[in-house]
């Protein structure tokens, strides 16, 4: 099974973003139900490693904190300036830097290798495949004012995607509360 760690959004900031999945060309925009910002990714996993990584997320003790969306960006791919996605920001100072570690951790003590890439809270919109640049820029502009928010993460979620014809579908497996009050 393939798995990855995120923190889910509620369904009016999903509803949000999803106004904003139109307007480029060989764009493949995320359905707003699979919305999400992904903390780690962990690949294809077996039935006992992802019940040993379910128990080292368990054990993570974590302050629920606020989550305000701001701006659209994009992730260039590989060599030669191409896109490979679009994005919404993520700012939550440092909170959400701090739960990422903690599940970054909970990921190595479950066997999984380190994470090489920095960590960049963001919510994907789109994956691209062609789209030109001077589109992709003129979207972000467009959009760069957007803003939505603040929400409360009061948990993160170990999600299974399924991959189809149609798409990605991601399935919650368990919810792992963060500390309120």
């Amino acid at each position: 099974m393939r798995l990855f760690v995120g923190i889910p959004l509620p369904e009016d900031i999903r509803d949000r973003l999803g106004v904003l999945c139109a307007g480029l060309p060989k764009a493949r925009w995320v359905r707003p139900e699979n919305m999400h910002v992904t903390l780690r990714f962990i690949g294809e996993v077996d039935d006992s490693q992802a019940e040993d990584l379910h128990g080292f997320l368990d054990d993570i003790d974590a302050p629920a904190f606020p989550v305000s969306l701001a701006g659209i960006g994009c992730f260039e791919r590989g060599r030669g300036n191409k896109v490979g996605a679009v994005w919404a920001g993520v700012e939550a100072g440092s909170a959400v830097g701090h739960l990422h570690e903690k599940v970054e951790s909970a990921a190595v003590r479950a066997g999984f290798g380190p994470e090489h890439r920095k960590f960049k809270p963001h919510i994907t919109l789109a994956r691209l495949n062609g789209t030109p640049a001077n589109r992709v820029g003129q979207f972000i502009q467009a959009y760069e004012g957007f803003r939505a928010g603040p929400f409360t993460a009061d948990r993160f979620t170990l999600f299974r995607s399924h991959l189809g014809r149609e798409g990605a579908h991601y399935e919650a497996l368990a919810d792992y509360p963060l500390e309120t009050g």
